[in-house]
């Protein structure tokens, strides 16, 4: 479809090289409006996951909200109360609402 735009334009008397940078600008906006921000947030939860220890509020990919009461390799145990423990794995495990919005319990640095 690009390569048909370019080829248009050119057909029209177009410089094919203004139609190129006007493409190369949009690729670039692209980047640093949506993946580049993403790549930001997944290095956060990375960072987060990774600092996470026993007593931290958690919320699950699930929508469960509870502490963690144990880290293992590859999973977490969270308490949800009342006696209520599950198992997660590290990958489905987010920062609860409260510690999204401070730093310092959620372990993650805010810029």
């Amino acid at each position: 479809m690009i390569s048909n735009l370019i080829i248009l334009q050119a057909a029209q008397g177009g410089s094919g090289l203004s139609s190129i940078f006007m493409i190369v600008i949009l690729i670039a906006i692209f980047y640093f409006m949506m993946i580049r921000p993403q790549k930001k947030r997944q290095n956060e939860i990375k960072k987060f996951r990774e600092g996470l220890k026993s007593g931290d509020r958690v919320i699950t990919a699930g929508g469960l909200h509870g502490k963690v009461d144990s880290v293992k390799d590859n999973h977490f145990v969270v308490d949800l109360g009342n006696n209520i423990k599950v198992k997660v794995s590290k990958e489905s495990v987010y920062p609860s609402a409260e510690a999204a919005n401070d730093p310092a319990v959620a372990n993650v640095e805010k810029k």
